[in-house]
């Protein structure tokens, strides 16, 4: 990765006795990048809800869906990666990259682990860019004058937010959030989204009571929201064909994949 570096804060942030979001994650998508707390979390969640796992599965599958439609299909060549995780199979720029050697890729995180291995493995291809900022989605402003040292903010962006405003619990800051992000970038560029829901419809009302062990066990705290908080995020966009989504069935071909409570959907900039 160009241009990267992991703060001296750190191991100071680095808490390995509370089970991480991040690590988690990497937990239920066979990843070996945790430690036993987040195992053991990961495992009583599961117990508790046993489509989690199906769900971030789901979430990685639509990732790799929407960065092929957009850099074929739309000519995407920047991207903005809020919320990366850590590092597994096929992440954005490795799916760009393959299609657009000169994509140039910015990836967001704030957790220090993730910036150990963002800085080892995110490496971009010879013509292209790939960097990573640590930030916190709460402060978008940092976001944006970061992530233009390395995009051109004059040209479309695809800004990627899949599973991170779950973490903002005040609906009213998520869509700030959204609004300035959005604002920030010109007409055709995308938002990419996916966020967990308690729907009925999707099969959501056991995520309620896993949600709430898991604020009460690790971090940072989560929240789920209907579809129609989440379409709101979209406001003033053009959500794309096949609309908003369980995100296993975005654009899913040729099989039909189980519903999972997790919204996705794709949108433009008029």
């Amino acid at each position: 990765m160009s241009e990267s570096h992991t703060p001296s804060s750190g191991s100071a942030r680095l808490n390995t006795g509370v089970a991480h979001n991040a690590r988690v994650w990497n937990y239920w998508i066979g990843g070996k990048d945790n430690y036993e707390v987040d195992q053991q979390v990961g495992e009583h969640v599961a117990g508790m809800f046993p489509i989690i796992r199906d769900i971030a599965r789901a979430d990685r599958w639509f990732l790799g869906r929407a960065v092929r439609f957009l850099t074929e299909e739309r000519g995407v060549r920047q991207f903005l990666d809020i919320g990366t995780g850590l590092p597994t199979v096929d992440n954005t720029h490795e799916i760009a990259q393959r299609i657009a050697p000169d994509a140039r890729i910015v990836y967001v995180d704030n957790d220090p682990i993730v910036l150990a291995h963002a800085r080892t493995l995110l490496t971009s291809t010879p013509g292209g860019v790939t960097d990573y900022i640590d930030a916190d989605v709460h402060d978008p402003t940092a976001i944006l004058e970061r992530a233009a040292r390395t995009l051109d903010l004059t040209k479309p962006v695809a800004v990627m937010m899949l599973g991170i405003l779950n973490f903002v619990l005040d609906v009213e800051k998520a869509r700030r959030i959204v609004r300035e992000i959005m604002a920030a970038v010109p007409s055709g560029s995308y938002l990419v989204l996916t966020h967990p829901t308690f729907d009925d419809d999707l099969g959501g009302a056991g995520q309620i009571p896993a949600m709430e062990f898991w604020n009460e066990n690790a971090t940072p705290p989560i929240t789920a929201r209907s579809g129609e908080d989440i379409a709101a995020f979209f406001e003033g966009l053009e959500i794309l064909e096949p609309g908003l989504v369980s995100c296993s069935r975005w654009r899913a071909e040729p099989e039909t994949p189980p519903v999972v409570p997790q919204f996705g959907a794709v949108a433009v900039k008029p």
